[in-house]
């Protein structure tokens, strides 16, 4: 229960990897590949570092490599989608697992139907044991099921205990409560639904893959293929996050050296924060090594 719990937080990541199957039918503006990269240029007096996460990854799995390790070094702050270090965020997302309403009541009989066949598929419960949630919290769920680990790493935790042993200040983004909103705008039940029944062991290793690689542009172009998200979806959970996050990080980076972590989706595409951040001026470039 308390992965269940932690796993909340990394919700947004876990819709989009729900479709990682997906073939490649766009081209990405991103061709180099890396998870990491140097920001730069405009004035600035020190580098930034952007980094990509997947988020939730089963611990033999996860890795963070020197390159990364050095750039953390050298920032002075570290930015989150969501700073899990502030207690409120955490008791919010706590709250964000439990339903406003039971999924009986919200939910029609067909598709009560289909998530009960999917739970009985994926992760060997049934639709009483989560009525009670909502629906975010059983795609958690039944992700989790689908990394076929019981031990996770979560990349913003480590990073925040860097942050704390480095004793930088740490800031988010976004809130646990306005994240939920987007998903509430991106997606109808008939939508989650369907994505729960696409997550499989098989696609979570895909996606696990093409992380290890770092191919960001892939990743991008698998997620956001038109016969998985439409152009609405796409623009809620990507394109207008991206935008709102390049508006604000030019005062953090003024005088500090930040370390910005976010999911790997976020950065490849035209709307993406490696080339809005280009066409606002910035130099970024990928660290290769």
């Amino acid at each position: 229960m308390k992965n269940f719990f932690k796993a909340t937080i990394v919700v947004l990541t876990i819709l989009i990897s729900a479709i990682s199957n997906a073939q490649q039918t766009t081209s990405s503006s991103t061709s180099e590949n890396s998870l990491l990269w140097e920001i730069t240029g405009k004035g600035l007096t020190k580098p930034s570092y952007l980094y990509g996460t997947i988020h939730m990854i089963c611990a033999e799995d996860y890795f963070l490599s020197e390159k990364v390790k050095k750039a953390f070094a050298n920032s002075e702050e570290l930015i989150l989608e969501i700073n899990l270090s502030d207690a409120k965020e955490i008791q919010d997302m706590q709250k964000m697992a439990m339903g406003k309403e039971s999924l009986n009541k919200i939910l029609n009989p067909d598709q009560l139907f289909k998530l009960d066949q999917i739970l009985k598929n994926t992760a060997a419960m049934n639709i009483d044991q989560v009525n009670g949630f909502s629906l975010t919290a059983v795609m958690s769920l039944v992700s989790m099921k689908a990394f076929g680990c019981s031990d996770f790493k979560l990349y913003e935790m480590e990073f925040m205990k860097l942050a704390k042993k480095n004793n930088i200040e740490i800031k988010g983004f976004e809130t646990v409560k306005s994240q939920l909103a987007i998903i509430d705008g991106a997606y109808t039940n008939d939508e989650m639904i369907t994505m729960l029944g696409e997550i499989t062991q098989n696609n979570m290793s895909k996606l696990v893959d093409d992380y290890k690689s770092e191919n960001i542009s892939l990743m991008y172009d698998k997620m956001v293929d038109k016969q998985q998200m439409n152009q609405h979806t796409k623009e809620q959970m990507l394109d207008i996050r991206n935008q709102n996050w390049v508006k604000i990080l030019p005062k953090l980076m003024d005088k500090k050296a930040v370390f910005v972590a976010v999911g790997a989706a976020h950065l490849a595409g035209e709307f993406g924060v490696i080339n809005l951040l280009r066409k606002a001026g910035y130099v970024v470039n990928p660290i290769m090594k």
